[in-house]
Parts: C-alpha cells; sequence; structure tokens
C-alpha cells in the first residue's frame, strides 16, 4: 500500500453558494462520510489545510482580481462576475485555505512524507482565469500548485490532467505559452458543453506550442471513446513530455449518472483512468501525484467515484 495524503477542513464547508446551487457543501460531507464508514479514511495521511500566503496565488492571479474578489464577499455580494459563481463573507477565506492545502499536499510529496495525495476541497479552481470567476470557480489551484512546484521545488516539467467533464479554459489560458508545464484535457466537446473552449487544435502558443492537448468527447460517448483518445493522446504526449510530477484536475462530473454530464462515462470507466494515471506517475515521476478536486454533483454516486480513485492512489485497486 503507498502513503495517500488527504486533505480536508471542515471550514471548506462555509463556502455557500445559495440556494439549490449544484456545487453546494454537502458534496464534501458525503465524500467524507463515505471515506469513514468504508474504512478507508482510517488508511489515509491527514494533511492539515492553511491559508496561502499571498505571493503564491499572485503568481498566477492579478491583484486587482484579488483585491475585487477579497472586496466582494466582506460586502456581502451575492456572486462575482456571473451569477453562476455565488459567494459568502467566507469565499474568500475558503479559497486561500483550499489553495493552501493543494500546496500542503505538494509539499508532503516532495518531502517524501506521503507518496501522493488527494486533495478533498472546494471551491474548485480550474475554471478560474488569472482576472476572473468562472464556472463555480475563483482561484485556479491546480496552476497555482504548478507555478509553486516550478518556484519552491524547481521542478522543472509538471503535467497537468484534467478528467472534468468540462475544459479547464483558465488552467489552459494561464500555461498555453509555457514549455515546462503540460496541460492535457479530456471533456465533452465544447460544441454541447461549457465553457464553450477546448477544441483538439488548440496546441498552445509561442515558447507553449505543443505543450497543450485537448481531447473533446462528444455527448452520448462514454468509456470506449475515453479508452481511446486517452491511448491515442495522453500516452505519447506524455512519452514525449516525460514529466517529473503530475497534478490532477479530478472531476467525477463525466458519469453517465451526472447532471452535468453529456458523456456517459462509467464507474468502471473512471477506474481506467485513475488506473492509467497511476501507470504513468509510476511511469515518468516516481510516482509522485497531487489530485485535487474539480466537478461531480451527484451526491449519491460522487462519493464512490473519489472512494474508487483514492484507492487507486494508495494501491488498493
Amino acid at each position: 500500500m503507498l502513503r495517500t495524503g488527504f486533505v480536508y477542513d471542515p471550514r471548506f464547508l462555509l463556502h455557500e453558494t445559495g440556494g439549490d446551487h449544484p456545487e453546494c457543501p454537502d458534496r464534501l460531507r458525503v465524500i467524507v462520510q463515505f471515506l469513514e464508514q468504508s474504512g478507508l479514511m482510517a488508511q489515509l495521511v491527514p494533511i492539515k489545510a492553511e491559508k496561502a500566503k499571498q505571493r503564491w496565488i499572485e503568481a498566477v492571479h492579478h491583484i486587482r482580481y484579488m483585491m475585487r474578489f477579497e472586496e466582494s464577499c466582506a460586502f456581502g455580494m451575492p456572486s462575482l462576475d456571473h451569477d453562476e459563481n455565488g459567494i459568502c463573507f467566507e469565499t474568500y477565506d475558503v479559497a486561500m485555505l483550499a489553495v493552501g492545502g493543494v500546496l500542503k499536499a505538494v509539499d508532503a510529496v516532495m518531502a517524501g512524507e506521503v507518496d501522493n495525495a488527494f486533495c478533498a476541497i472546494r471551491p474548485p479552481g480550474h475554471h478560474a482565469e488569472s482576472d476572473r470567476a468562472m464556472g463555480f470557480c475563483f482561484l485556479n489551484n491546480v496552476a497555482i500548485a504548478a507555478r509553486y512546484l516550478r518556484e519552491q521545488w524547481q521542478v522543472e516539467r509538471i503535467a497537468i490532467i484534467d478528467f472534468d467533464v468540462h475544459h479547464g479554459n483558465g488552467t489552459q489560458h494561464i500555461f498555453e505559452r509555457e514549455k515546462e508545464v503540460f496541460y492535457y484535457s479530456i471533456h465533452e466537446h465544447p460544441s454541447f458543453a461549457y465553457p464553450g473552449t477546448g477544441r483538439d487544435f488548440d496546441v498552445g502558443f509561442d515558447e507553449g506550442e505543443g505543450f497543450t492537448k485537448n481531447s473533446p468527447i462528444l455527448p452520448g460517448r462514454g468509456d470506449t471513446e475515453y479508452m481511446r483518445r486517452l491511448t491515442d493522446d495522453l500516452l505519447p504526449a506524455m512519452e514525449a513530455f516525460e514529466p517529473q510530477f503530475l497534478l490532477l484536475s479530478a472531476g467525477f462530473d463525466a458519469h453517465v449518472d451526472d447532471m452535468m454530464s453529456g458523456t456517459t462515462l462509467s464507474t468502471a470507466g473512471y477506474d481506467f483512468i485513475s488506473k492509467l494515471l497511476m501507470d504513468l506517475a509510476a511511469r515518468f515521476a516516481g510516482g509522485r501525484v497531487v489530485s485535487v478536486l474539480e466537478g461531480g454533483y451527484q451526491l449519491d454516486i460522487l462519493p464512490l467515484l473519489v472512494a474508487n480513485h483514492i484507492r487507486h492512489l494508495a494501491g488498493l485497486k
């Protein structure tokens, strides 16, 4: 069994999005409850979240955006930049804590305290642009973690692999001109899904050309298409790039039962993805992986999918 770290803090529940918003505190409640009842939680190494330092946030996000985000929460505004991005007084502090939890997970892996880690955090992050909130996301957790790995730990080649059903527009845009961070996303085709980005001809710009790869999936397609695209697109890209660390944007909303999904990925399909990614990590990155929760909104299936993913991280499947 591998030593798998687990980032969670009850304060993540303080971020209230309002009404029947799908990105709700119950997402984490059901995950933690399932992990505890299944006995899996007892096999994980707890990692304590701490508020991220401003310098690491500003390595990705513009200071004026950060000021606007903080002031909007302090003034009791109901949302930021769009009605879908519900906020409350605590949202800014929770978002800073979530980023800090991811960075602590990175530290634990790099220091050899754990082999890999899963971060059960909210709000999610991969839609957040450098200067605006989008798609329930305010701070781009994985992008900040990648910058942190480069600057704090001098990791030269980092792969961000995003299997949320929606394209991580923010993450792609942040790194599309850089060759040190490879961004790969498999998602529902942008002609049919939010946010309408992530086409297969998007490959990056300037020095970053060739270091972005998208695998759009048509609605109604599931396991077979995911397996084909991951095998044909992701594997050759990683063989050429040889990443030294894997950051995962772990979205569980591509499942056939998820209300956000037009794709039909099964539970077994998610197992295929997790196993493939762990094989890649072992082959290229010394097993170094930090997986960060993004989407996944069907509360009946989300805890099982997360638990299965963690079992793969821990070498229990």
